[in-house]
């Protein structure tokens, strides 16, 4: 979904956008002269004053504004979504092709805590990584390292609390204590 264009968006977004109350006439206007006098190309002065006329309904001028987009292009498109941005900035955040965006591009926590979960993995990458936490410590408390073998280790250990949380910290000092009396 992230390589959505803005006409993808655009079809997505109708709906939403010709929704009852979602626009008022005065943000829409302000859409259209925007389109019209920066941007000329995208829509012409007759073009204008057709999506402007106050006989139309709102709603009507506003869907044959956004066919009218589609059909012209890429950059029209995106040029509308700029346009409203600057003059209807709330509700264009609340887009629901942004939404989809957002959800799409989103590697924060919070987001799977919504599902149920924290990660898109899945449990069984959880518990693969729980077992390999579970059999290194296993083996460090049956087997514990040989003192003369790696000298140097219980140094790298020792410093380690200083990056790690404190909580784990005083349990790495605990098991440490008893060696590093005699470096």
């Amino acid at each position: 979904m992230t390589d959505q264009t803005y006409c993808d968006r655009l079809v997505q977004d109708t709906p939403f956008l010709t929704g009852h109350g979602r626009l008022s006439e005065q943000q829409v206007d302000k859409i259209i002269l925007q389109l019209n006098r920066y941007y000329p190309q995208i829509l012409t002065n007759k073009e204008a004053e057709k999506f402007r006329n106050p006989k139309a309904s709102l709603r009507v001028r506003l869907c044959d504004l956004l066919s009218h987009l589609q059909r012209s292009g890429e950059r029209d498109c995106q040029e509308f979504y700029r346009a409203l941005y600057i003059h209807a900035q709330p509700l264009h955040s609340c887009l629901p092709s942004r939404h989809a965006l957002q959800n799409s591009d989103c590697t924060q926590l919070d987001s799977g805590s919504q599902s149920g979960e924290l990660s898109d993995r899945g449990p069984m990458s959880f518990l693969a990584g729980l077992g390999l936490a579970v059999g290194l410590a296993l083996l460090l408390y049956c087997y514990p390292p040989d003192p003369k073998g790696l000298p140097g280790t219980r140094r790298v250990l020792g410093f380690s609390p200083v990056i790690i949380d404190r909580h784990v910290s005083r349990y790495l000092l605990a098991f440490l204590a008893d060696d590093l009396g005699g470096l």
